[in-house]
């Protein structure tokens, strides 16, 4: 069973990349169980066709923990992927990655993690800034990190302060940076500039995800782009994407950068001046 991260700034399609991406490995055979560690509670909403369902917390609110069930937190999506919500605390009280942590634990405390799943997923939310968010690293859940990413320079920002996170904990003998994946924003030069960016903090491009309307389609009818209509282009690019991380081995520790060297690389690619 492989566990795989995938963090990224906040709007840039970390959990639509990390949802069509879940597909597309469900529709090679494989079993994948996916965690959404957003208290928004949206990071499988497209892989259940839009259904919302009861989060981790709000189910442990309810019943308690003694009478939680595998049943009251698992609803099974496309591809017969596993969807679980970790849900957040009330609004204005508590903290959001407390959610990460108790979800977590309570999956492992009612045997979710068993032998017949392929993958885990865990889509966090944004930046590594919080010990909660960071738990899936942390504690050694999530061995392979992808970081989506884009040509704009915040999301590279975000992405150089998330591979410092990984670095830190690194030390501990886990958690590896596995790439990156370029979510295209149609960025001026944003393949070489997000290759490059790559390469100086030792990791690799994985995929360059094109821009297309039919993601956007897709998600208004509810649905992955596989799910939605399998022979479109934009369903092979996460089909590759699927293929690239089913067969990638390169797990590194990163390298960060220092801001101003983003800066000037981003000067470097026309992005700025």
């Amino acid at each position: 069973m492989r566990q795989i991260a995938f963090y990224g700034k906040g709007g840039i399609g970390k959990s639509t990349t990390q949802q069509n991406t879940a597909a597309a490995l469900a529709s090679l055979g494989n079993k994948i169980m996916v965690v959404g560690c957003d208290p928004k509670a949206d990071c499988t909403r497209l892989l259940l066709r839009g259904k919302r369902q009861d989060t981790v917390l709000d189910t442990l609110r309810v019943v308690g923990p003694d009478k939680v069930t595998l049943d009251a937190v698992i609803s099974e999506g496309y591809g017969e992927v596993k969807c679980v919500e970790s849900g957040g605390p009330e609004p204005g009280v508590g903290c959001g990655g407390r959610g990460v942590i108790t979800s977590i634990q309570t999956l492992q405390e009612l045997g979710a993690y068993t032998d017949q799943l392929d993958y885990v997923f865990y889509d966090v939310l944004g930046d590594v800034v919080c010990g909660g968010f960071a738990m899936p690293i942390r504690e050694g859940y999530a061995e392979e990190i992808y970081i989506v990413a884009s040509g704009e320079y915040m999301a590279l920002f975000a992405a150089n302060n998330i591979s410092k996170g990984i670095k830190k904990f690194a030390t501990r003998g886990y958690a590896r940076l596995a790439g990156i994946v370029c979510n295209s924003r149609l960025v001026e030069n944003e393949r070489e500039l997000v290759e490059e960016f790559a390469r100086r903090i030792n990791t690799n491009l994985i995929h360059f995800v094109p821009r297309s309307k039919d993601v956007q389609r897709a998600e208004i009818n509810k649905k992955t782009v596989i799910d939605y209509d399998n022979t479109l282009p934009q369903a092979s690019e996460y089909l590759q994407l699927a293929a690239k991380i089913q067969a990638n081995t390169n797990f590194t520790v990163p390298t960060p950068i220092e801001q101003d060297e983003l800066e000037d690389l981003m000067k470097e690619y026309g992005i700025v001046d």
